[in-house]
């Protein structure tokens, strides 16, 4: 546990002391040892916000600091924490602060202050979460995609599959797939088992699943609240206790079982690809 907190403390501190530099999800994922993919989604669990929104929030409290301590020109404040103009600033500013950048200098101005983050797990009660390794051969699934932003994609995906149930394309929506992330962006399915001797659904394409070892998490309980509870619980309770295995591949899955009666006994499964540790 105390090796992996450290990695991903070590990312905070790298974009902690690269402010004022451009920084990319790679180059801060590497710090903790993970893909690009995996950083966002453990990220976004443990500190309740993106990568992106987090070192916004940084900027924005360093530069109003700068901003009410010195007498530095707003255009060179602003270039210096990466907007290219004083409008873009101003903008982004007043988001964050509640008042223009030129306010953030008069006396007794209220500005708001994001402090660094600092990662640290503790055991607080006993918390059960169920899971089990299996190992399956690989598969192909087809379905709809669709391209989205790291950033915007928790209150994205769910409209998609809104979206979707208007108009099913003669799916069932048996899986949940995301996959192919670059950095920023990343496909996310939604789609069935494939099976060859039946027709592609039209405006349907097929992803093809590695084989491998997963670990499966079920999730009871009315959706998406059951998802995001044992969502929560992987990246903050089980990755840092995990021996002997590591997590692999550039995708992720969710698998859902027809829809009971009662949404409390409604069942699904969180899908993470593993490897074996070499250590």
């Amino acid at each position: 546990m105390k090796g992996w907190i450290e990695g991903f403390q070590a990312s905070i501190d790298y974009i902690e002391h690269n402010l004022l530099n451009e920084l990319d999800i790679e180059g801060i994922a590497k710090k903790a040892a993970l893909s690009s993919f995996y950083y966002q989604r453990i990220f976004g669990a443990l500190c309740g916000m993106t990568v992106g929104e987090y070192i916004r929030a940084r900027r924005m409290t360093a530069a109003a600091q700068e901003l009410a301590c010195s007498d530095r020109k707003v255009i060179d404040i602003a270039v210096k924490y990466g907007y290219d103009s004083p409008d873009s600033f101003a903008k982004a500013f007043q988001r964050f602060h509640g008042i223009t950048p030129a306010q953030a200098r008069e006396t007794g101005s209220n500005l708001r202050s994001f402090a660094p983050l600092h990662i640290k797990i503790s055991l607080e009660g006993g918390n059960m979460l169920d899971y089990r390794i299996v190992e399956k051969a690989p598969f192909t699934v087809v379905g709809i995609k669709k391209r989205f932003n790291a950033e915007t994609s928790y209150r994205e995906v769910p409209e998609f599959w809104n979206e979707w149930s208007s108009d099913m394309k003669g799916l069932k929506g048996t899986f949940g797939v995301c996959s192919d992330m670059d950095g920023k962006n990343f496909d996310y399915w939604i789609a069935d088992l494939y099976l060859p001797w039946e027709d592609i659904p039209e405006g349907c394409g097929t992803y093809q699943i590695p084989g491998g070892l997963w670990a499966l998490f079920p999730c009871k309980g009315a959706l998406p609240e059951s998802l995001q509870k044992v969502n929560s619980q992987i990246w903050s309770e089980w990755l840092p206790s995990l021996h002997g295995y590591v997590l692999a591949g550039n995708y992720s899955l969710e698998f859902y079982l027809p829809p009971a009666d009662d949404p409390a006994e409604t069942v699904a499964y969180i899908c993470i690809p593993l490897k074996k540790s070499k250590r």
